[in-house]
């Protein structure tokens, strides 16, 4: 399916702002990457085979001499193939810029970040069928921006989007109730104040809206997430 508008220009803005990066020094994991693989982090404006993207970005930082510098040079490719799913790994694994600090970067470079994460996350939010599941792109822009209030305040409404939601309550609440992070690829210290935030969210104006849609067997058990756990299970059963 064809990219939003605001998808498009935020992938433009990548492009632009990131055109030319290269980590000079680079050496890379000799064990897991060849001299010729390494090669391409070294060397500006050429392409790197998108297999290979993906087996960088998600690999450990502890793998590379620059990993911030690495994440610079694969941006571009990295959010064209996140929009376009053809980044193996969304899902199966935690994105590099989950595990650097690229708030810490030039200005305009964190901002065309933050640009990209909103709107992959709109563009998601209103595909029927969208590349990754819902769920896993919530928890990829969650982890990135070390958040979850902008992308759960950003759920639109309407037919696409409510669905969207339905199902990723659902399988929140499986691990919420028990007081289990959903996610399973969030490493840092954020990780607590955002399943503390996504709780509050789900006990509040989640659970308000999926009764609106008529799920009232979720909407009662993100209510329940208000309670300490012991009256929470009591109520249940």
């Amino acid at each position: 399916m064809p990219l939003s508008p605001a998808l498009t220009a935020a992938l433009a803005d990548i492009d632009t702002v990131f055109n030319g990066f290269a980590s000079p020094g680079e050496t890379g994991c000799e064990r897991c990457f060849g001299s010729e693989e390494t090669a391409f982090l070294r060397t500006p404006y050429t392409r790197v085979p998108g297999e290979l993207v993906g087996r960088f970005v998600f690999k450990d930082p502890a793998h590379f001499a620059d990993h911030a510098a690495v994440l610079r040079r694969l941006l571009p490719q990295t959010a064209r193939a996140m929009a376009e799913g053809e980044l193996d790994g969304i899902g199966w694994g935690a994105h590099g810029l989950s595990r650097t600090d690229w708030r810490s970067w030039l200005a305009e470079q964190g901002a065309a970040i933050e640009a990209f994460l909103h709107a992959w996350w709109q563009d998601a939010l209103t595909t029927p069928e969208s590349p990754y599941g819902v769920g896993d792109v919530f928890e990829a822009c969650a982890t990135i921006a070390r958040s979850v209030t902008p992308f759960l305040d950003g759920w639109v409404q309407g037919p696409v989007a409510d669905a969207h939601f339905v199902g990723c309550a659902d399988h929140w609440l499986s691990y919420l109730v028990s007081d289990t992070s959903p996610f399973t690829w969030w490493y840092d210290d954020s990780e607590d104040a955002g399943v503390a935030d996504l709780r509050t969210w789900l006990a509040g104006p989640g659970a308000a809206r999926l009764h609106a849609q008529g799920e009232a067997d979720l909407a009662v058990q993100a209510e329940l997430l208000s309670l300490p756990y012991d009256e929470r299970w009591a109520a249940l059963y």
